[in-house]
This record gives C-alpha cells, structure tokens and sequence, in this order.
C-alpha cells in the first residue's frame, strides 16, 4: 500500500484489498482458512456500490466507487484499489499512518455469493468464487497477509484475539450483515 502526494489533486491511496490464490490466516473458532479465486469480484466491481473505509468502520469513510473517489480493478494479482482521500482529519490520519508504516495491510467486506468448502493438508479451506462487496479498508490487522505490502505473522494474528480486541471486528462484520439485510429488503 503507498500513499502518493500530487500538487494540487488529493492524496491517492492504493493497495491490494485482496490477493488472489492465498490463504488467508486461521478465521473463526474452527481455524478454518480462505482464500480468493480469481473473477470472484468481477461482477460486484461493475455493478454495486462500494466503500472504502479505514478498519471496516462506516463511520471512518474515505472514498465510494459511484462518487468517483474509489477505483476499483481486477488484475492478475488481486483486486486493486486507488482512493482519492479526502481532506478530512480521517483522510489525513490515515495517510500519515501509511507514510510511517503503522498501517500496511487491506481487507475487504464481502457477501459470498459463491464457495467451495475441501479439506487441505487437514485443514477447512474455503475457497471463495463470487461475492458482493461491501467495502475496501486499510487495515490494522488484515485476515489476508498478502494484501499490499502486509506480512503479518501468526501470532501477531493471535494477539488480535485478545480481549477487547474483538469490538473493532465486529464493527466490521456489523457493517456487512447491515449490507446484507438492506439487500434483503430491496
């Protein structure tokens, strides 16, 4: 993830929200694992509104596909994103927050649409085919180490799972099931 300063234009974010083919760290009480087949977003990118947000927060929004301030690209690697930040406190802490490197990973928020569940090497691997996607985050502690220049180890992944961590993911996953039932009632 880098974060590029242009004279006169907004601040640009990009990064890789999802990196195709990876597995993802240990998710869930059974430790089951992820990862992302490619084409899983071609559709949702063309078609549905999507936010970038930091950490999943709704309330930290820096960008939106249908205002033109995300864009968002499937290419070999992954989905890619680029965010005009705004210049708000949000957009400018988190462009600090890249720059010195306290904030290196992405994630996303997703609706699977489509997935296939095989046991690899002993372990639950799901892999995801299609999803609705919700949003785009730079992210703290992503579920996916290959996202941008993120390399987190395991047990950094396990610290995320301390108490009172837990609050910030489920703001995540309540920002997701929100998308799901307005889905719902349309």
């Amino acid at each position: 993830m880098q974060v590029e300063k242009r004279t006169d234009e907004p601040v640009l974010l990009r990064g890789y929200a999802a990196v195709f083919n990876k597995l993802s760290q240990p998710l869930g009480f059974s430790h089951y694992r992820e990862r992302i087949a490619p084409g899983a977003f071609t559709e949702t990118i063309k078609n549905d509104d999507i936010r970038a947000l930091v950490d999943h927060e709704r309330g930290r929004i820096i960008g939106r596909n249908v205002a033109g301030t995300l864009r968002l690209k499937e290419d070999k690697k992954g989905l890619r994103y680029e965010v005009d930040l705004p210049s708000t406190s949000v957009g400018q802490d988190i462009a600090i927050s890249v720059e010195r490197g306290d904030v290196s990973g992405s994630s996303f928020g997703f609706i699977t649409l489509s997935d296939e569940w095989k046991t690899e090497d002993g372990e639950e691997v799901r892999t995801i085919g299609k999803v609705k996607l919700v949003d785009v985050s730079p992210c703290t502690f992503p579920a996916y180490p290959d996202t941008s220049v993120a390399m987190r180890s395991l047990e950094q992944w396990r610290q995320t799972q301390q108490p009172g961590y837990g609050r910030e993911l489920l703001r995540g996953k309540l920002t997701i099931l929100e998308a799901e039932q307005s889905m719902l009632e349309e």
